[in-house]
């Protein structure tokens, strides 16, 4: 038996492309974004009462790794992607029917919009449902997972001379935490696990309208060398 599901909504997000999108929610609480609503859902009824409330799940498609074929077995980015994994052990991308899940910050509500932080969804994902955090629910105290028992190791983000500044300018111009969104996206090490790049190969990722250049002058250790608007 097959269902069919249409999306509530879809997001806008500072992130533009999947690469340095943090692995899970709230490891970069300076992303931000905006989940704008569809009808009928985009009227103030569908959200009377949820001011009353901190945090919300969404459930949401990973649209640009949607697959025909079912997975079985996957490799984590977080056992270093060369260890294979029981897709329902893992909360890898390439899901049986494309769900995801995120627990986020809900900053306003609007009747049609809202403003969140703390994601780690793609600019243009379609939400499927909005469903209230529950802390007594939620938050089990006594949960164990040996293989994510604590968040990853972050790794030093240093800025050059003239990035920082350009950094600075563009916060200003978005009126977003851009600074804090560089250092916290690139602490998460979006390089992939098995990558050890030579020191002169430079990364590029898209936050919001500004493209981000940076390499690894040490294995362990970014720095940020420009900040610059995508015209």
């Amino acid at each position: 038996m097959s269902y069919n599901v249409s999306p509530v909504g879809y997001v806008r997000s500072c992130f533009k492309e999947k690469f340095a999108i943090p692995r899970q929610p709230h490891l970069a609480p300076a992303a931000r974004g905006v989940l704008e609503l569809v009808p009928p859902f985009d009227q103030g009824e569908a959200v009377a009462g949820l001011e009353q409330v901190s945090h919300v799940w969404l459930l949401f498609l990973f649209h640009q790794a949607l697959e025909d074929k079912p997975r079985l077995k996957v490799r984590p980015p977080r056992l270093g992607g060369n260890t294979s994994m029981g897709v329902f052990a893992t909360r890898a991308t390439h899901r049986p029917n494309g769900i995801g899940q995120s627990v986020v910050r809900l900053e306003k509500v609007e009747a049609g919009r809202l403003w969140l932080s703390g994601i780690d969804l793609l600019d243009g994902t379609p939400v499927l449902d909005i469903k209230p955090y529950v802390p007594y629910a939620d938050s089990v105290a006594a949960a164990v997972n040996q293989m994510a028992s604590a968040p990853p190791e972050a790794i030093a983000v240093a800025w050059a001379d003239t990035a920082l500044p350009q950094a600075h300018e563009h916060a200003l111009r978005l009126g977003e935490p851009l600074v804090e969104l560089i250092e916290q996206c690139l602490a998460q090490d979006p390089r992939p696990a098995y990558q050890v790049p030579p020191a002169e190969r430079v990364y590029g990722v898209k936050f919001w309208d500004v493209q981000v250049r940076w390499h690894y002058p040490q294995p362990d250790r970014i720095r940020v060398l420009e900040v610059v608007q995508d015209l």
